[in-house]
Order: C-alpha cells, then sequence, then structure tokens
C-alpha cells in the first residue's frame, strides 16, 4: 500500500536545473522521507491528478512541480516547486480539514485498501502521510525554500 516519497527542501539560490545534481540531492541521509500511499494525490485533488497544474496547490502537494528529465534513465522525472509554490503548498496542507479531503476521496480510495472494515487502518495511514506532508512544506516554507521531489517507479 505505501511507497515512499523523497523531498529535499533546497535554498532556492542553489537549485540547479540539472538532472544529475538533483539526483545527487537525495544521496545519503539527508533527504525527508514521506510516507506517501499510491493514492494520496486522490486526498487533495478529488481526481486524477494533473501535476502540469502549476497554480493549485491543490494538485502540487504530491505530485507537482516542474518536470526535470533524467536522460537516459527509467522512471518519472524529478519534480521542482519554487519557493513561492511550496509556500502556497504549504498554505493549503496547514488550512487543509484532513477528514473533509478523506471524506471527498473515501469512496473511491476504500475499495483499493480491503473497503469499509478496513477504514479506521486506512484512514490512520492516509492522515499520517497528510501530517508528514504538512510538517515538510510548512518547514520548507518557513525558511523560503524550494522543494525537489523525486518519486518512487512503482
Amino acid at each position: 500500500m505505501s511507497a515512499y516519497l523523497r523531498l529535499r527542501a533546497v535554498p532556492p539560490p542553489a537549485l540547479r536545473n540539472s538532472p544529475t545534481w538533483l539526483e545527487r540531492l537525495f544521496e545519503g541521509v539527508s533527504a525527508e522521507t514521506v510516507r506517501r500511499h499510491r493514492d494520496q494525490e486522490r486526498i487533495y485533488t478529488g481526481a486524477s491528478p494533473n501535476p502540469l497544474a502549476q497554480d493549485h496547490p491543490r494538485t502540487q502537494v504530491v505530485l507537482g512541480g516542474r518536470p526535470v528529465f533524467r536522460a537516459g534513465r527509467p522512471g518519472p522525472p524529478l519534480l521542482v516547486l519554487t519557493a513561492a509554490q511550496a509556500r502556497r503548498v504549504s498554505g493549503f496542507l496547514a488550512g487543509a480539514d484532513f477528514d473533509a479531503l478523506w471524506a471527498f476521496a473515501r469512496d473511491a480510495l476504500l475499495p483499493r485498501y480491503g473497503g469499509v472494515r478496513a477504514e479506521p487502518e486506512t484512514w490512520r495511514a492516509f492522515a499520517a502521510a497528510h501530517q508528514d506532508l504538512t510538517a515538510f512544506y510548512t518547514h520548507a516554507a518557513e525558511h523560503g525554500e524550494a522543494v525537489v521531489k523525486w518519486l518512487p517507479e512503482e
């Protein structure tokens, strides 16, 4: 059910557009790892996300950002949010009512995670991922940092 979304907050002046440089951000233990569920983006968007919708914080939480493609490498691109975008995402998450978000996505998610009987466990798992994401983006916003994402290769 879960995978890990690797996130790294970076001061904007240090940010480079090089896929190799961005990948190096994730070497070692310095990158934040956040529990992510395959369908976490449904909590925020209510439908299949559009990662290219740059003006909507709801769509930027998990899959949003400018893609940086890794030449000759399989898998999804790295994603980069500017400091301003990360600040908007942080504001959205800080003001979000998780129970309301869950209520909107619940019917689409529960069948994939064990149905109604598994709802308490499923709710807790998605709520924990939401808390992790909120804490990460809050920290990035407080420090004026951009965000680089490396999605798992599912």
